[in-house]
């Protein structure tokens, strides 16, 4: 039986379940960080886009370090599948550093990228995985 503390780092893991998808999890658990883009972009002046999405970036890799060593116990191996918070901090960075004047454009173009550059994996990306815990 899994405690509340278990349940809460996994729902976060998983992107409140998403990232436990048969298809596409990576694809399909990202979304929700496609979604907080575009309240950052509707709600907040445009001064403070690229502040909110640098700190999103480093919310959801702090995440990602703090919870990975817990998600590869929790999955029986290295970066499983079904953990997606390492995908939300690459849209962020993706959508950090290639922004255009759409809204809609550059939260369809920043997910593909993401998207594309996570399933081929370019290096020194693929080694990096490697290193254990939510380092890689």
């Amino acid at each position: 039986m899994s405690t509340r503390k278990e349940r809460v780092f996994e729902l976060a893991c998983t992107s409140f379940g998403l990232g436990l998808s048969p298809v596409a999890p990576g694809s399909v658990g990202s979304l929700p960080g496609v979604g907080i883009f575009i309240l950052i972009a509707f709600l907040a002046p445009r001064d403070y886009h690229a502040a909110l999405i640098a700190a999103a970036l480093l919310v959801f890799s702090f995440l990602t370090v703090v919870l990975g060593s817990w998600a590869e116990k929790r999955w029986n191996g290295i970066d499983p599948r079904c953990f997606v918070l390492d995908e939300y901090a690459g849209f962020f960075l993706t959508i950090l550093i290639f922004r255009v004047d759409s809204v809609l454009a550059t939260a369809v173009w920043g997910f593909v990228i993401t998207r594309i550059a996570d399933i081929i994996k370019p290096a020194p990306a693929r080694q990096l995985e490697q290193i254990p815990g939510g380092w890689g």
